[in-house]
Parts: C-alpha cells; sequence; structure tokens
C-alpha cells in the first residue's frame, strides 16, 4: 500500500513539474514580410517548475519547415523570467505558425508549450525596417546567462575518468585520423595490380564524401552540422575495407604469389 502511495506522489509531482510559456511580442510584427537571413524574434515569457531550454520552430499547413532556416541556441531557464527566441530564413519561406518548445527533465525529453499564428514570407531581398528595443535587450541577457552557464561548468570539478577522457580523446581521435590516411597509402605502396586498384577504394570514397558536403553546403549550410565525423566515418570504412584485403592477402597467401 506504501508502494503505491509513493507512485501516485512521484506521479503528482511529475505532473505538476511542466514549463508554462506566452508569446509576449514578436519583432516584427506576426503579419510581415522579411529579407533574406532577417530573424523574426519571440519575446516567450516563461514559468518553469524544473530547468528547461526554450526553442521557437517554423511550422507551415501543420507541418514543421525542415530546410532553409535557422533558429535559436538556448540557455537554460526556471523560475519566472522572459527568454528570446527567433527563426530565420535563407531562402524565400511562407510560414504560418511559430511554436515554442521545451525541453528538458529527468529523463530527458521535449515537447511543445506554445503556439503562435504568423503569416511571415521571407524573400530575397534585403532587411526590413528596425529591430525593436527589448530584442537587444534580451540578446544580452541571453549572452550573460550563456557566460554563467559557462563559468559554472569550468568551475564544477571533474571526475577522473572524465580527466582521463580529456587526455586520451584527442590524441586517440589524430590517431585514427593517421591510420584512416596511412593505411591506404602503405596498401598503395606496397600491393600491385588489382590489390593496388582495390586499394584506391577508400581514397574514391572520401573524395565523393567531401563532394557531397561541399555541394550541399552549397545549397543548404545547415545540411551537414557534423561534417567533420561524417569525414572520419568514411575513413574508417576505407580502413576497415584495408584491414579486410590484408587479412584476404595473408590466408590465401595471395600477396606473395603476386612478388
Amino acid at each position: 500500500m506504501r508502494f503505491l502511495v509513493l507512485l501516485v506522489a512521484l506521479a503528482a509531482g511529475a505532473a505538476q513539474a511542466d514549463v508554462r510559456v506566452r508569446v509576449a511580442a514578436t519583432d516584427p510584427p506576426a503579419d510581415a514580410t522579411l529579407g533574406r537571413d532577417q530573424s523574426f524574434y519571440v519575446r516567450i515569457q516563461y514559468d518553469a517548475d524544473e530547468p528547461a531550454s526554450l526553442w521557437a520552430r517554423a511550422y507551415a499547413g501543420g507541418k514543421r519547415i525542415e530546410k532553409g532556416w535557422r533558429s535559436n541556441a538556448s540557455a537554460t531557464y526556471s523560475g519566472t523570467g522572459e527568454a528570446l527566441g527567433w527563426v530565420e530564413f535563407y531562402v524565400p519561406m511562407d510560414v504560418d505558425e511559430i511554436r515554442i518548445f521545451a525541453g528538458g527533465g529527468k529523463p530527458y525529453r521535449e515537447w511543445q508549450v506554445a503556439t503562435h499564428p504568423v503569416k511571415l514570407r521571407w524573400t530575397d531581398g534585403p532587411r526590413v525596417g528596425e529591430t525593436a528595443p527589448w530584442v537587444p535587450e534580451l540578446q544580452r541577457a541571453t549572452a550573460a546567462r550563456w557566460e554563467a552557464e559557462r563559468r559554472a561548468a569550468a568551475a564544477k570539478p571533474r571526475s577522473m575518468g572524465e580527466a582521463a577522457f580529456g587526455l586520451l580523446v584527442m590524441p586517440l581521435f589524430l590517431g585514427a585520423v593517421l591510420a584512416c590516411i596511412g593505411a591506404p597509402v602503405w596498401a598503395l605502396w606496397k600491393w600491385r595490380g588489382w590489390w593496388r586498384l582495390a586499394a584506391v577504394l577508400p581514397f574514391v570514397v572520401m573524395a565523393f564524401v567531401v563532394a557531397r558536403i561541399v555541394i550541399d553546403t552549397s545549397r543548404d549550410p545547415t545540411s551537414h552540422n557534423l561534417w567533420p565525423f561524417e569525414i572520419v566515418y568514411s575513413g574508417a570504412a576505407g580502413l576497415a575495407l584495408i584491414v579486410v584485403l590484408a587479412l584476404v592477402r595473408r590466408f590465401t597467401r595471395a600477396g606473395a604469389r603476386a612478388s
């Protein structure tokens, strides 16, 4: 019986922990035409029972717009106050709704906390109008919050495991990069015939990945935010191929026959 009472209490506490949000103002107004890369700012009033991040997202026809946009990152907010959200497009776009999302809790989750109907059109033209006075005020407050969070994180003592990982991660990363490049180069130098042609494949894959990143980011700068990892993954695939080919050569004695 006590166990059931405890579960009910925990469930009630989780249900009460929430983030209540209201869109207090926008800049420019909700019915406006904006230029390329011009931000639509949202003044968010919040009342948060638990620390949470707040983001603005653009929608059209009830669906989230996936490409051609940028929006605010978020500090962590709790208690009562104001936050700044924004979204901007670098391609022509019509938007009919701005939704505010919160993220936080344990376990972590993201959920919608407010909607605001708009009639916005982004064009390829220049920016239109001047920024409202509350926008730079909230920008300064947001920058100060980010700095406070950075200092708090820097002052927090690291565990032995975190310290060891921090010391090892860069040498391991550099070693992986050198192995991904060095293994195909070694194979090209050592192998002959069809084996040498096979050793070229990692470079072909790498060239394809890099070319795709360059082309895609020229169209949409946000399309490959983790591009270094894409290159490393393609290099790891090439390294795995060289290792497999080397094992095949060893166990079939193909290398001995070739020499």
